[in-house]
Parts: structure tokens; sequence; C-alpha cells
């Protein structure tokens, strides 16, 4: 059974800074593509930054030179430090990986981000 449990959200200031942590049951996070997503209210999910087995990154243009995405692959953990937060990143941010065509999600957390 695969769990991811993200946890770091909370309430910050425009130009602050957040780290959220998604913490997965079994060794998952070393074998497998992680990603990050989020959700504004009236808005689709986006992908944000992904991160694969081989430590590759990937970001969505508008978090570049402010997200990093990383991994712990002995605490099976994936985090994403976000820096200079803006009002337009408030949204709930989900864990995701894809295991055999399937895809798994966490709880998710929110993030919100006053001006």
């Amino acid at each position: 059974q695969v769990q991811l449990v993200e946890s770091g959200g909370g309430l910050v200031q425009a130009g602050g800074s957040l780290l959220l942590s998604c913490a997965a049951s079994g060794r998952i996070v070393s074998r497998n593509v992680m990603n990050w997503y989020r959700q504004a209210p009236g808005k689709q999910r986006e992908v944000v930054a992904s991160i694969t087995s081989l430590g590759n990154t990937n970001y969505v243009d508008s978090v570049k030179g402010r997200f990093t995405i990383s991994r712990d692959n002995a605490k099976n953990t994936v985090y994403l430090q976000m820096n200079s937060l803006k009002p337009e990143d408030t949204a709930v941010y989900y864990c995701n990986t894809r295991i055999e065509r399937y895809d798994y999600w966490g709880q998710g957390t929110q993030v919100t981000v006053s001006s």
C-alpha cells in the first residue's frame, strides 16, 4: 500500500519561505519519479516540480529559481523548498507518484501567501 503524507504548509507573508515534506511508505522515493502538484481555488491542478530516480529535476516556469525539489532516500521523503513566495503561490500542494500506471496522491497541505 503506497502512502504519501505531506506536511509543512501554512500561512506566510510574500517574500517568505516554506519547506514542504512528503513522507512516503516503502522505498518509493528512490525508485520513482516524485512530483509536487498544486491546485489553487477555481484552477486546475498543475505540476510544480519533479525529481527522477537519477536526481534530475524539472520545474514549471513560474517557480524556477524560487523552488527547489529534493529527496532523502534514507528517509523516504521528498521536499519542496519554496523561497520568495508570492500570493499567486497560494494553493493546496500535493505529493504524487505514478507506479505501474496508477497515480498515488497525498492528502495535500495548504499554503497561503499573504500580500
